[in-house]
């Protein structure tokens, strides 16, 4: 269990733990202004008793209670003002503190990009933007800034009472230790582990049901609806049986929570009643006493809340730490001079959450300049191909070089000798002319223009109002398809890379408007290296090589005429694609 505390997972963390020595004079001061909230309210009850009482026997001279009035309403005001500062700080604190917190977090997201993907999902990382920020502010609001105060509040009262009698701030210790360490531990030892088995349940539910409905047709047609809905009805009731559990500890302890302070207010009348005895004056102590316990209930009763909630925040916690290193920024990377081979050596690659390999030690050359097409079925590991060669997921195995410099050691600086034209180039929601600088934000006018030409948009460019400042809506839905990859050559033109990635840039256009397409993108390019990852063979003529990936291994390698002659398989797939 103690493997598995939260304070396991704090002792290695290095994203929560600096910033509290950071920011270590706010946090100091927002517990002392929750232990000053809880003192003044304390010490108004006890100003209280003890004035009820006084002024009930009928004092000779109003003097003799002036001090009391001036206490109970300097408290009065002192715990909602010290309440509302205490909020005040230690929201300030939580928010400069997860402010930071986030700006790491998005430089890591940045750049560590290719490991971040490699390692989580989108909804992983939308998880760790959102909820568990939440869980680290909660963290600190609902369990460490109520959990320090509550233990401070025990050692100044156990302190305190200790001057009146060892033996009484023993039995107080014992009670108070009681409500402040022992139920706390109590709950995240057995509802902890419901909690947690709690949602795992929820998961395990909400996946039965969405991959039931997902499948719903399947278990009609077998006439299995009935059996459908034992596995569901059994599921839920499991949920319902633990979350019933929970419940029923929460109602015991707090119950308990109330006993105990039951027991502590007959103590204290006990020793009251025995202590302050003989004289009129003496028995004002006793209410005094007694009512200032009842404050007091506020700050200790959460504590077993917030300590069986550290599941919760455990888990925050570890995601954070499991994220990679943020490099320097200021890291040079090595040159690239002269022209580029890229040579792929003995690559094997799986992703995170299955052992098969995508791809199996797969060895490749390409020179300079060549004109390299990677056909494969879906599946066949085309597309991971092309996210390690541009260097956004790491081989497992092997590695790919660009000249004799591995690709993950030019880092960010890869940008600069490989673009890439994908199925969906994505064109943001400001002008045409910033959306091409993309590529190189210092090109002039004219080179905009001359790339647009290239690409055959000039005229259509021309012809609109605005021209280069025309705006192009989110995601460049103004535009056609064959419009969309065209401008998004153009900003690979202003690039200017010797390298060119296209990943299937022609999916989901018209036979005319891709040959269309395919033709520029050949004539622009002619003298880079480019490499092809398609499924189908239009235009595939073009193309010095053609290499064929099956299983994540290479299945056929030559030129396009070669094998045409020579491989049957090639055959084949050139009849189907011609609807042969």
């Amino acid at each position: 269990m103690l493997k598995n505390s939260l304070g396991a997972s704090l002792k290695k963390d290095d994203w929560v733990k600096p910033y509290l020595k950071r920011y270590r004079a706010t946090l100091c001061l927002a517990i002392s202004l929750g232990f000053l909230t809880f003192f003044c309210g304390s010490a108004l009850m006890f100003n209280s008793g003890y004035l009820i009482s006084k002024a009930a026997t009928q004092p000779e001279n109003i003097l003799l209670i002036y001090v009391p009035i001036v206490l109970t309403r300097a408290f009065g005001i002192g715990r909602p003002a010290f309440r509302y500062v205490e909020r005040l700080t230690s929201h300030n604190w939580v928010l400069k503190m997860t402010s930071s917190l986030r700006l790491r977090l998005y430089r890591v997201v940045e750049k560590e990009a290719i490991f971040v993907r490699q390692k989580f999902k989108s909804g992983d990382i939308l998880g760790l933007l959102a909820e568990d920020i939440n869980h680290i502010q909660n963290l600190y609001l609902r369990t460490i800034f109520p959990t320090i105060t509550a233990w401070l509040l025990y050692t100044v009262i156990v302190i305190a009472l200790g001057f009146f009698s060892i033996w009484f701030a023993a039995v107080m210790a014992l009670l108070l230790g009681i409500i402040v360490f022992v139920l706390p531990l109590w709950s995240v030892l057995v509802n902890g582990a419901r909690i947690e088995q709690q949602k795992v349940q929820k998961k395990e539910l909400y996946s039965t049901l969405t991959d039931n409905i997902l499948g719903v047709s399947d278990w009609i047609f077998a006439d299995r609806g009935e059996d459908y809905v034992a596995l569901y009805t059994n599921k839920e009731a499991q949920l319902i049986n633990t979350t019933h559990k929970i419940e029923r500890f929460n109602r015991k302890r707090n119950f308990l929570v109330q006993w105990i302070f039951g027991w502590i207010v007959l103590v204290l009348l006990l020793f009251t009643g025995t202590r302050f005895v003989g004289n009129y004056d003496s028995a004002n102590w006793i209410a005094a006493f007694v009512l200032s316990v009842f404050p007091l209930i506020d700050a200790f009763a959460p504590l077993s809340i917030a300590a069986e909630e550290t599941t919760s925040y455990k888990e925050s916690i570890d995601r954070f730490n499991d994220l990679p290193k943020l490099t320097d920024d200021k890291e040079s990377y090595p040159e690239l001079d002269g022209e580029i081979t890229i040579a792929v050596k003995d690559v094997s690659f799986h992703y995170s959450n299955t052992a098969q390999d995508v791809l199996k030690k797969l060895t490749l050359t390409i020179p300079a300049r060549e004109k390299l097409a990677i056909l494969g079925r879906s599946g066949s590991g085309k597309s991971t191909l092309a996210t390690l060669l541009r260097g956004d997921l790491k081989p497992t195995h092997g590695d790919i070089f660009l000249n004799d410099l591995a690709v993950s050691e030019l880092g960010d600086s890869v940008h600069r000798y490989i673009g890439v034209l994908s199925q969906n180039p994505y064109l943001f929601n400001t002008t045409i002319l910033n959306n091409i600088r993309i590529g190189n934000e210092n090109a002039s006018k004219a080179d905009v223009w001359t790339a647009l030409q290239q690409v055959g948009l000039k005229d259509l460019i021309t012809s609109l109002p605005q021209g280069l400042e025309t705006m192009v809506d989110e995601a460049g839905k103004r535009f056609s398809g064959g419009e969309r990859q065209r401008l998004a050559l153009a900003r690979l033109l202003i690039h200017d890379v010797p390298i060119i990635l296209l990943d299937e840039p022609t999916v989901g256009l018209d036979p005319i408007t891709e040959q269309a397409l395919i033709d520029t993108i050949f004539k622009t390019l002619a003298n880079k290296t480019i490499i092809w990852i398609t499924h189908h063979l239009q235009g595939i003529d073009v193309m010095d090589k053609v290499v064929f990936l099956e299983d994540g291994t290479l299945e056929m390698s030559g030129t396009p005429s070669e094998l045409l002659q020579k491989n049957t398989h090639y055959q084949r797939l050139i009849a189907i694609d011609k609807g042969l």
